[in-house]
């Protein structure tokens, strides 16, 4: 399978919250780094298609990679970083220094979940781990989104432009249209 692909905008589940319709599911600053994209088909979107993308940035700010459905798509950056990328049976792995940054997992023909360490473009760290991961709606036991000791559990959001919005300042948004 080369990528994920959805002809209907996709349900995406992130720490017990769904979001339908939901472009940008998480954002710092003026920055996505979790978001559904359109999915090119020769240069045609006919009919419309889509897909996760996540922006993956090292602890200093360094824009290593994005990860494109079941792709991972290196930056000009990631080379000097020294980061690799490993396809195990129905995985793509990306690594800096020997440590593994982000996990895809192919499930099935339209099932995704990632793992990952998430860092801001100005250094901040996002944790994801394996509870917190970002999934295709699959119905899977994860833990609430823990904001700073705000704790957001089994919320949906419908159609707004940003789910969640982080911001340098601290502040914290949902539902941003």
């Amino acid at each position: 399978m080369d990528s994920l692909i959805f002809s209907e905008f996709p349900i995406v589940k992130f720490a017990t919250n769904i979001f339908v319709n939901v472009r940008t599911i998480l954002q710092y600053d003026k920055t996505p780094l979790i978001e559904v994209v359109d999915e090119l088909i020769t240069k045609k979107i006919v009919p419309k298609k889509y897909t996760t993308q996540i922006r993956i940035y090292h602890s200093d700010g360094t824009y290593l990679a994005k990860a494109v459905g079941t792709r991972l798509v290196k930056s000009p950056e990631s080379d000097k970083a020294g980061v690799k990328l490993f396809y195990p049976k129905g995985m793509t792995v990306c690594t800096l220094n020997g440590k593994t940054l982000f996990e895809i997992k192919r499930n099935g023909p339209s099932q995704l979940s990632t793992t990952a360490e998430l860092f801001t473009p100005d250094g901040y760290f996002i944790k994801s781990p394996q509870e917190y991961a970002p999934q295709l709606f699959l119905g899977s036991k994860q833990e609430p989104l823990d904001l700073t000791g705000i704790i957001i559990e089994n919320c949906t959001f419908h159609g707004s432009r940003i789910g969640i919005w982080i911001k340098s300042d601290q502040s914290i948004s949902m539902g941003v249209n």
